[in-house]
């Protein structure tokens, strides 16, 4: 069957497409490319902080003493949430105790107790990784919510002027108006395909993130044990 004579498919639809169609179409590729780099990127980088993750915990709960901790953190880095966290806290026994000792001036953020100095500084750390593992869930709950209703108003406009066309031609026959319309459908079809996998990685990243940050909370309370009873001896892990 002649294609000229009975235009089907998405080529002839992204050919005759006018301006509206195409900058949506255009919408509907930055989006779908966005995610996918998103989902790579933001999988690879939360697999690795989760193998991290686990090997320091091993060597946490191994350690014989805070000071092969702080070594180790030393010698490796910080290289996931947990890490992290430790490592604010020994930086902050260090900063509190040489506020005491004399060795540098005291401001307002060495202000309040011990306990109270530490507990602030696991939050903040607590805060930074939250807002790390934040990253990209805007953009993919934007594409979720938004890329539907893109290829819905493509679809609206490509049926808008397809039936102009038909009206024009005079045929309305169902070979003519199966063709036009179809193709219109298309960009719906196109804004589910973004949509669906935006929506997948939103809850699986949301999920990873709710599950990391409620361990985080739970081994705070076991930092926060560890270096408020050691307060006058605990070390500094510089990295």
């Amino acid at each position: 069957m002649d294609s000229a004579a009975n235009p089907m498919g998405l080529a002839h639809f992204i050919a005759h497409a006018d301006a509206v169609a195409r900058t949506l179409l255009l919408i509907l590729l930055v989006m779908s490319i966005g995610t996918w780099s998103l989902i790579v990127g933001k999988g690879l980088k939360l697999w690795r902080a989760h193998r991290a993750a686990g090997d320091f915990l091993r060597d946490f709960w191994a350690a014989p003493s805070l000071d092969a901790v702080a070594q180790r953190i030393t010698e490796n880095g910080v290289t996931d949430a947990f890490s992290h966290l430790v490592h604010h806290g020994f930086t902050a026994v260090a900063q509190h105790r040489a506020g005491r000792d004399g060795e540098q001036p005291r401001g307002l953020i060495d202000a309040g107790t011990p306990d109270e100095f530490l507990t602030r500084a696991l939050k903040r750390a607590i805060a930074q990784d939250k807002a790390r593992l934040d990253a990209g869930l805007t953009f993919l709950a934007t594409v979720a919510s938004s890329a539907p209703f893109v290829g819905l108003f493509g679809t609206v406009w490509g049926i808008y002027h397809a039936l102009i066309a038909i009206g024009a031609s005079g045929q309305g026959t169902l070979d003519k108006v199966a063709g036009p319309v179809g193709e219109a459908l298309i960009m719906t079809a196109m804004g589910l395909a973004v949509a669906i996998p935006a929506a997948m990685a939103y809850n699986a990243f949301a999920r990873a993130q709710r599950n990391t940050l409620a361990e985080l909370n739970s081994f705070a309370h076991d930092v926060f044990t560890f270096l408020a009873t050691g307060l006058k001896q605990a070390p500094v892990a510089r990295v």
